[in-house]
């Protein structure tokens, strides 16, 4: 049947259109949204502005006017917009697939018929979406042999070849063809378009990044390689746009790219049902790549390629006062109107504690650079941002004396040397206490790099006692009052103080604080929300508390009116352009407004430890910087709006199997260095009103249990002041530390203050009992943790947007 369809295929059949809008050829609305003008635009750019291009060899992009192109792969039409799960679920006004995106572009002339054969055989080949946790990894190939591709090369001279791939949450990617590997057909489809093309595009509509290795086998028959990500709602429009030269591909890889998978710092150690060795320590992605397998890299962090090629001159270095600041200038040396990101990485001396050989210290975006044009950029960062984190001895982050070196440049490898400065004697740069460390019971071995090589060592493990810590900071207890008539108005005009509120507060007011209002999709909101919290109660509600309302994220707003999609996580990271992140999302909390949200249950931004981990998509990079600078835009952005941000998973959710179980057992310098780092910075610099904690266990306590990292860090290192909700739904367990409380108790004793969405998974409109069972009883909960969780809830309420509903 297909050499059928291929000797169909004679003459030059070509169709070159008018531009137009992507609302005039999008799909049928879903729901009552319409997205804004600016709102598409930002979209659109965004997307573009992320697309990293691999390779391109003799300029075949852009594609010029005067070429005709035959575009291969079913996903031309049927893209994958975003991933699957509750972070991409939602209900876009339109979608731009990819053939719509180069109709539109106008300047682009496309092989009608072999398009028309794609159509004809989607609709007789339907997609098939699966359900939740078992969607596809991709989709079924059209096959095509050497006759189909050589009668189209016989009316164009360009082959565009768009292979896809889904992401998805509650599930991993897999060592197999059709997910990490190429499929037989797609193998196929490669060897009969490369050998009737001289010129052929490799577009890579992908979640996260796949195996590189069998495609690099096929050398100069692929032309240029471009990954495209999942765009969102715009991405036919950014695809094209980039294709035709419109706009200069400048997206950098926020990911390593090794020849095998196997290559991966850590591989060998994912995946598993009960737990994961996080035996590679702090030596994640190019950390490990640049330290002691360089030869392993195929494409190192931060590379990305241009139409035009730039030039990073008159570099300047110094150092004073303990701040770092390195300047130069970016020039435009090509023919090409771009942007470039320059880099800016230390290495540290390897001292006792050991270090990797590059690390990210700042970077930046240029503005759109004509040819012949500069811009003086300048990076800087805190000479105590160089030390690393000793969890052997001092349990303090350390100088260590030696000589560190700064590099300059557009990726990691090629980042060239501009400067350097000596620490005399090694400094303390910060002194806290050991947290969060491996139980003894768990010990395993870890890589470090000492003296030049690669070498095991113990994990240091726990060396204090936990329960001691809880009862020497329980809070104090506030004598309940009853109800005096004070409104929560009240309290944020400054009429009352937020203890005298709370002292109105009774039992089961304070239990109903505590948690959601049992279910998703709950009454109290805007339909299809994720949940509420807040004022659950009616007799909360009378005292001015209102319910807020969350909805899932981060590509857009899960919720039934619908709301723009947007690009995925890891296409908006790889822009490096904190700027467009934080307009984007500014926009994303405007239409919250408009459609009833107050969270929104984002940013994601766990660690892309290892290429398989089913939620990358979600998440922006295997560096902590990069996290937390992309993170921080974006919650600075919603927040500008007036709504709140929810960075989640706090933390370590680095993978999908048994995540309700799995625990994560790591050093605590990686834990600190690597895992916590991305929420610090935005913490600390963005400050969210709410953070989410992850399913997983954390060194044997699951994330809603965990004292060490929600109270002793978070609150106690970080200066937190917002709300910490569950991730939906949580473990029973009891308390190791006080054996007669668990489940809300243990939780709220924690430090987590709000239960999501609230009940079981049943519906059931109940409380569970086990948060009042212990008051007043031995090492049970206290009335004085009940009130501090509510205080800390109720700040989070007074400042949201809801109590302006």
């Amino acid at each position: 049947m297909i050499k059928k369809t291929a000797k169909k295929l004679v003459g030059k059949i070509v169709n070159k259109v008018t531009t137009v809008t992507s609302q005039g050829t999008s799909q049928s609305k879903i729901g009552t949204f319409t997205s804004s003008a600016e709102m598409s635009a930002l979209c659109r750019k965004t997307a573009a502005e992320s697309i990293v291009m691999l390779k391109n060899k003799d300029s075949v992009l852009p594609i010029t006017p005067d070429r005709t192109v035959s575009v291969f792969g079913r996903v031309q039409n049927d893209c994958f917009y975003v991933g699957y799960g509750s972070g991409g679920d939602v209900k876009a006004p339109y979608k731009v697939s990819l053939m719509q995106g180069l109709r539109n572009c106008g300047k682009i002339e496309i092989n009608e018929l072999l398009a028309r054969t794609y159509e004809k055989w989607g609709e007789q080949n339907p997609v098939d979406d699966g359900f939740w946790g078992h969607w596809p990894m991709s989709y079924d190939e059209m096959p095509v042999d050497f006759s189909m591709a050589r009668t189209a090369a016989s009316s164009s001279d360009t082959a565009i070849v768009v292979l896809g791939r889904a992401a998805g949450e509650d599930r991993e990617n897999k060592l197999e063809k059709g997910s990490y590997y190429l499929t037989d057909t797609e193998k196929q489809l490669l060897d009969s378009v490369t050998s009737a093309f001289d010129k052929v595009v490799l577009l890579l509509n992908c979640g996260s990044i796949i195996d590189m290795f069998e495609i690099a086998e096929y050398g100069d028959k692929i032309s240029s390689i471009l990954y495209v990500w999942q765009g969102g709602m715009e991405s036919g429009n950014a695809v094209a746009d980039v294709l035709c030269g419109n706009v200069s591909p400048s997206g950098k890889l926020t990911d390593t790219i090794a020849s095998n998978y196997s290559d991966y710092p850590g591989s060998s150690d994912f995946g598993a049902k009960e737990f994961n060795c996080y035996t590679e320590d702090i030596y994640v992605g190019y950390r490990g790549f640049e330290t002691f397998a360089k030869e392993k890299v195929l494409y190192p962090f931060g590379f990305g390629l241009s139409y035009t090629g730039f030039a990073v001159e008159n570099t300047e270095c110094s150092v004073k006062n303990g701040k770092v600041t390195l300047t130069a200038d970016v020039r435009n040396t090509g023919v090409f109107k771009g942007k470039e990101v320059l880099q800016a990485y230390y290495e540290a001396p390897c001292g006792r504690l050991g270090k990797p050989s590059r690390v990210l210290a700042d970077f930046a975006k240029t503005k759109e650079l004509a040819p012949g044009e500069s811009e003086r950029i300048t990076l800087g960062f805190s000479v105590a941002d160089m030390a690393s984190y000793d969890d052997e001895i001092e349990y303090s982050y350390i100088l260590e004396k030696g000589i560190y070196k700064f590099y300059l440049g557009s990726d990691v490898r090629s980042a060239s040397l501009c400067g350097e400065f000596e620490q005399e004697k090694s400094e303390i740069i910060k002194r806290l206490s050991q947290v969060s460390a491996p139980k003894a019971e768990n010990a395993f071995e870890r890589i470090k790099f000492i003296d030049g090589k690669a070498v095991k060592a113990p994990v240091p493990v726990a060396k204090y006692d936990l329960k001691e810590i809880i009862l020497n900071n329980l809070p104090e207890e506030i004598p309940q009052t009853g109800d005096k008539g004070i409104k929560l108005s009240d309290v944020k005009e400054g009429k009352a103080s937020m203890r005298e509120f709370v002292a109105q507060l009774s039992n089961t007011e304070l239990e109903a604080i505590s948690r959601g209002d049992y279910i998703m999709n709950s009454p109290l909101g805007a339909p299809g929300n994720a949940g509420t919290f807040g004022g659950v109660l009616e007799s909360l509600r009378e005292k001015g508390v209102p319910a807020a309302t969350t909805t899932d994220g981060p590509s857009g707003i899960r919720i039934n009116e619908g709301a723009s999609l947007l690009p995925i996580g890891t296409a908006l990271a790889c822009t490096w352009n904190c700027a467009l992140a934080e307009e984007l999302y500014e926009k994303v909390g405007e239409e919250m407004k408009k459609v009833g949200s107050d969270v929104l249950l984002a940013p994601g931004m766990n660690i892309h430890r290892n290429p398989l981990c089913g939620r990358n998509f979600e998440y922006f990079s295997e560096d902590p910087l990069l996290t937390g600078r992309i993170a921080s835009a974006i919650v600075r952005g919603v927040q500008k709006a007036g709504v709140s941000a929810c960075p989640k998973h706090f933390a370590c959710n680095n993978q999908e199997t048994n995540r309700t179980h799995n625990d994560s057992r790591l050093s605590e310098r990686a834990l600190r260095e690597i895992y916590l780092k991305g929420f610090e910075i935005c913490v600390k610099t963005a400050k969210p009103w709410n953070i989410m904690t992850s399913y997983n266990k954390i060194n044997g306590v699951w994330g809603h249990y965990n004292y060490e990292l929600c109270t002793r860090i978070l609150r106690g290192e970080w200066g937190f002041e917002g709300s910490i909700m569950t991730d939906w739904w949580m473990r029973s367990s009891k308390s190791p530390e006080f054996p007669n409380i668990k489940d809300q108790a243990y939780r709220v004793r924690s430090g987590v203050n709000v239960l999501m969405p609230g009940g079981e998974r049943t519906g059931r409109r109940k409380p569970d009992g086990t948060l009042l069972k212990t008051l007043g009883k031995p090492d049970g909960i206290t009335l004085g943790e009940l009130q501090q969780n509510a205080a800390h809830v109720l700040n989070f309420i007074m400042n949201s947007y809801a109590m302006k509903r």
